[in-house]
């Protein structure tokens, strides 16, 4: 379920994942497959919706070292100044997706997957909530940046995912920048933790 924070000046959403992640990606694709795109490459390889324009074809290239499949992405340079480019990781199924999608639109190595504005993604997001509100009216809250959010939160809180990685494959820049993505625990994460104490 949808879990919110709304102590501060904005709400703030975590979204479960993958479930609710993939459950609105269904709904995106409902009206285009390129919104769909969109909302995988913020909800499950942590793009702001500000670097989803720069996802190329010829950036997804396989890591060899790391045996894993990476985007090279532009976005936030959280030190301040111009975007700064990173390698972000992509799970084996955005790849796949990604790779049938720009075989499928006929999209060129150098153009983007994703070819709107900011503001149209961001509009993308609200309108693939939307139906989902029925069923909780948290997703009303839902905004593209806690698709970034969840994902980040998933990763660092549910996963043990190390800081070290996730600054890398994420784009912070120190750990001032990253500690807010370190958000409160689910319950089955509490409960894991602590029933294998006893």
């Amino acid at each position: 379920m949808v879990r919110i924070d709304d102590s501060g000046d904005e709400t703030k959403c975590w979204l479960s994942y993958p479930d609710e992640i993939d459950a609105l990606a269904r709904e995106a694709r409902e009206t285009d497959w390129e919104r769909r795109i969109a909302i995988l490459l913020m909800g499950k390889v942590g793009l702001r919706a500000s670097g989803v324009s720069t996802a190329k074809p010829q950036g997804l290239r396989h890591n060899d070292e790391g045996e894993y499949w990476e985007l090279s992405v532009a976005g936030k340079n959280t030190k301040g100044g111009d975007k700064a480019t990173r390698d972000a990781y992509v799970p084996e199924s955005v790849k796949r997706e990604l790779e049938n999608y720009a075989k499928e639109r006929n999209i060129a190595p150098s153009e983007p997957y994703v070819s709107v504005s900011v503001d149209s993604i961001r509009r993308w997001v609200r309108e693939a909530r939307e139906p989902l509100t029925d069923d909780n009216e948290r997703w009303q809250h839902v905004s593209s940046h806690d698709l970034r959010r969840s994902w980040a939160s998933h990763h660092l809180v549910e996963e043990d995912v190390s800081v070290r990685v996730m600054m890398d494959i994420g784009g912070w820049s120190d750990y001032q920048s990253i500690e807010p993505y370190l958000s409160k625990p689910t319950p089955a994460k509490i409960g894991e933790e602590l029933n294998g104490l006893h």
